[in-house]
């Protein structure tokens, strides 16, 4: 028997439909974004760290001691692996996400208390400022956190977890009447 297997997005079908208009608060998820993981070798954790940070269309998310998460919106994901194996060389191990992880902006004036209904992080702007980024559970999903911007979160999950991860996000915003659609 011949399969036909059609490439959709994690979410397709919770985000079915035509756009709305985005509330105050808002759930937006990226169609399709270049990650990778980057795994800097032994003693080469600097050195790494400085060729990711020297370009700056590359959004770098913090995973732990040596490890990052490398995001690009202008590249493909092999255009991405590319450059990552151009800047790193031999110094790290690169290794493609972008069919992996799913990466969802929650934004609005309510997006702290949003996601502290679920994250046991202080969110405070002194405390996660604008370009931090940690792992951490989300209820008890795991997932990449970024402050993205004043009132803006970047999530990214692992594609299996999206799901769930949008139906917890989605649970935590209902009192403020949050929107969400895919990104254009």
């Amino acid at each position: 028997m011949v399969r036909d297997y059609n490439n959709r997005h994690a979410l397709d079908q919770k985000l079915r439909g035509t756009p709305k208009p985005a509330n105050a608060d808002h759930l937006e998820v990226s169609h399709w974004q270049a990650i990778a993981t980057v795994l800097a070798h032994a003693g080469l954790d600097a050195a790494v760290e400085r060729a990711l940070s020297s370009t700056p269309d590359l959004s770098l998310r913090y995973c732990g001691p040596g490890e990052w998460l490398v995001v690009s919106h202008v590249d493909t994901p092999v255009g991405l692996m590319r450059r990552l194996d151009m800047l790193c060389g031999t110094q790290a191990h690169v290794v493609d996400q972008s069919d992996g992880r799913v990466l969802l902006r929650l934004s609005g004036p309510s997006a702290r208390t949003i996601l502290a209904k679920g994250i046991g992080v202080d969110l405070h702007p002194a405390a996660f400022a604008h370009g931090g980024s940690t792992n951490v559970l989300c209820g008890h999903i795991a997932v990449n956190l970024m402050a993205s911007g004043a009132d803006v979160f970047e999530l990214i999950v692992a594609r299996s977890f999206a799901e769930s991860l949008f139906d917890d996000l989605m649970a935590m915003g209902r009192q403020f009447d949050i929107s969400s659609a895919f990104s254009e």
